[in-house]
């Protein structure tokens, strides 16, 4: 099965060992993975509403990812604006909107094409700890990812899951959201840090490294020692190193 990597660009600047994490656990799984060179996906245009820009890199996109039958992203964000913004994008294009309804069709985030697409669920990874996840907005409510990473860790011996609570709520990152609310952004991040320190989990995961390293930055700020990892650094045995904040062993 060939799969091509939409990387991202805070896996590519922030935490390369995600897109590494990511296309072991493909190879793993049978397939053959290949990174296609490629541009930001255009999120931060179209929240801006600078659609004309969000058009033009989605068409850069589009063409990069035109030979691939799978396009995976290790992210719920840019796999929901590959997936579902992108068609919307071309609404009144009729040539770039079957285009962009072709990608979204060939377009899947991480855990859930892992889970639902090729049905498989242990990789043979083992972490003593105690983990709590949280589910990132675009996941949750775009692509109905909540079930799958929960069955996946459940596989990693010797992890232990502490739920959050609500974790359905914003961590308050929210792309430019951050930017443009700074005083509610930090409220919320706030709330959902103390929340993860309520858990008395070592570990917090998630499938979204915006949402990670905006919560990464408050527990450090609070001095927590949860250590931070995106869910594919764990199932694919790669969580061995200083996570995105805190610092203890488990």
């Amino acid at each position: 099965m060939r799969v091509a990597l939409f990387v991202t660009c805070l896996v590519d600047l922030y935490r390369p060992r995600v897109g590494f994490a990511a296309v072991r656990l493909l190879e793993q799984a049978g397939c053959q993975v290949e990174v296609p060179v490629q541009t930001c996906c255009g999120q931060p245009a179209y929240n801006n509403g600078d659609l004309d820009n969000a058009r033009a890199i989605a068409r850069q996109v589009i063409e990069a990812f035109a030979d691939y039958p799978y396009v995976v992203a290790p992210s719920g964000s840019c796999a929901g604006m590959l997936k579902c913004h992108y068609p919307s994008l071309f609404a009144d294009d009729s040539e770039w909107r079957a285009r962009a309804d072709d990608l979204a069709a060939r377009s899947h985030e991480l855990v859930s094409f892992l889970h639902d697409t090729l049905d498989v669920c242990d990789f043979g990874t083992a972490y003593p700890a105690t983990a709590t996840y949280h589910d990132s907005c675009s996941s949750l409510r775009e692509l109905g990812v909540q079930a799958q990473p929960r069955r996946l860790l459940a596989q990693v011996a010797g992890l232990q899951i502490e739920e959050l609570a609500d974790t359905q709520v914003c961590c308050g990152f929210g792309g430019t959201f951050c930017v443009k609310y700074p005083e509610l952004s930090a409220r919320m991040v706030d709330d959902k840090a103390r929340a993860v320190i309520a858990t008395g989990a070592h570990l917090l995961l998630a499938g979204d490294l915006g949402c990670l390293l905006n919560i990464a930055g408050r527990l450090g700020r609070l001095e927590s020692p949860v250590r931070v990892y995106h869910i594919a650094e764990v199932l694919a045995g790669m969580a061995d190193g200083p996570g995105l904040g805190g610092g203890g062993e488990p």
